[in-house]
C-alpha cells in the first residue's frame, strides 16, 4: 500500500485570505499554457505549410489577449457547468447521489449557492465541472476570433494542444485536497485517503474511510493531462495535425472521452447514474459525438475551417 501525503490544500495564508492549491494549479495551467502557445507560434517551421503558407493562425498579442477571454470562461463555464450538469440534472434524477445536500432545492432556496458558498465574507467554490469550463472556453474563444476575425478552427487547434496541461495540474491539486477518490482496493497501488490535515477538516473524520483505495486522481492527471498531451504535441510536430484545422480539437476531444471513461472505472464516482454508469461517462458521450464533427469538418474541409 502506498502513503498518502500529509499536504496542507491551503498553500500560503496571507491573514483571513487563504490562497490553495487548487486555485494555484488553474493559475499554473493556465501560464504554462499561455506559454507553450506562444513558443509554437515562433516556430516558423509548424507554419511553413498550406493552409497556413508561413502565417501563425495568431500572434503572440492575440494570445495574451486570449488568455483573459478563456480565464473567464474557464471560471464562469466550470462553475455554472456544475451547478447544471450535476446540481441540477444530476441530483434532480437521482437525488441520493453522495455530494447532492438537498440540491438543486439548494439553489432555489439560497440562489448564491450557484456561485459559490460564503464563510463569512470568503467565497468558496462548492465545485467545477471541467465539461462546464470546455464550454466557457469553447464561448470565449468563437467570440474573440470573431472580434479579431481569427480562424475559428486553427485558433482552436492551437487551445486543445494546450489544455491537457490545466488537465493535468487540476488532478494534481484534486489529489492534495483528498478529493474525488477511487474504489477501495487490495492492490498495491491502493493508499488510505486520511491524514491529519484532513482529519482536522472535517471535524476528526475522514470523508473517504480508512480503507485502501485507488489514487485515481493520478491516473487522470496521467491519462487526461500528461499522455494526452504528448500525443496531440507529437501529431502536431510529426504528422502536422495542425495542418487540418479542426483535427485538434476532434483529437482531443476523443481523447480526453476515452481517458475519462476510462478513469471513472477506477474512481469512486459521487455521480453514479446506474451499476457501473456515471455520470462523468454520459458526459464523455457528447464529446466523442463532437470529436467525430471536428475530424469530419478538417478532412472534409468546409469553408470555415480554412484560414
Amino acid at each position: 500500500m502506498l502513503n498518502y501525503p500529509d499536504i496542507d490544500p491551503v498553500a500560503i495564508q496571507l491573514g483571513p485570505l487563504a490562497i490553495r492549491w487548487y486555485a494555484l494549479s488553474y493559475i499554473t495551467g493556465l501560464l504554462l499554457g499561455w506559454w507553450l502557445l506562444v513558443r509554437m507560434l515562433r516556430r516558423k517551421e509548424l507554419w511553413k505549410n498550406p493552409p497556413f503558407a508561413g502565417k501563425p493562425p495568431a500572434t503572440a498579442d492575440d494570445i495574451g489577449d486570449l488568455f483573459m477571454w478563456t480565464t473567464l470562461g474557464v471560471i464562469v463555464g466550470g462553475r455554472l457547468g456544475y451547478d447544471l450538469f450535476y446540481g441540477i440534472f444530476y441530483c434532480s434524477f437521482w437525488p441520493a447521489g453522495r455530494d447532492c445536500g438537498g440540491l438543486p432545492m439548494a439553489y432555489w432556496h439560497n440562489p448564491l449557492n450557484l456561485i459559490a458558498h460564503w464563510d463569512g465574507w470568503v467565497p468558496r467554490l462548492l465545485g467545477m465541472s471541467f465539461h462546464g469550463g470546455l464550454i466557457g472556453v469553447a464561448i470565449a474563444i468563437l467570440l474573440f476570433c470573431r472580434n479579431r476575425k481569427l480562424n475559428l478552427f486553427a485558433v482552436g487547434d492551437l487551445v486543445a494542444s494546450a489544455t491537457p496541461i490545466g488537465l493535468f495540474f487540476g488532478r494534481i491539486a484534486n489529489f492534495i485536497n483528498g478529493e474525488l477518490w477511487g474504489k477501495v482496493t487490495d492492490s498495491p497501488l491502493g493508499m488510505v485517503f486520511c491524514n491529519a490535515t484532513i482529519m482536522k477538516t472535517y471535524g476528526g473524520t475522514c470523508p473517504a474511510g480508512t480503507l485502501p483505495r485507488y489514487p485515481s486522481q493520478l491516473f487522470e492527471a496521467l491519462l487526461e493531462g500528461a499522455l494526452l498531451f504528448a500525443v496531440l504535441q507529437i501529431g502536431i510536430r510529426r504528422w502536422r495535425w495542425h495542418e487540418r484545422p479542426g483535427l485538434v480539437i476532434g483529437l482531443f476531444f476523443a481523447g480526453y472521452g476515452l481517458a475519462r471513461w476510462t478513469a471513472e472505472f477506477f474512481r469512486d464516482s459521487e455521480s453514479m447514474i446506474v451499476g457501473w454508469f456515471s455520470m462523468g461517462m454520459l458526459l464523455s458521450i457528447p464529446m466523442w459525438v463532437a470529436a467525430a464533427f471536428f475530424i469530419w469538418a478538417a478532412y472534409e474541409k468546409p469553408p470555415w475551417t480554412r484560414p
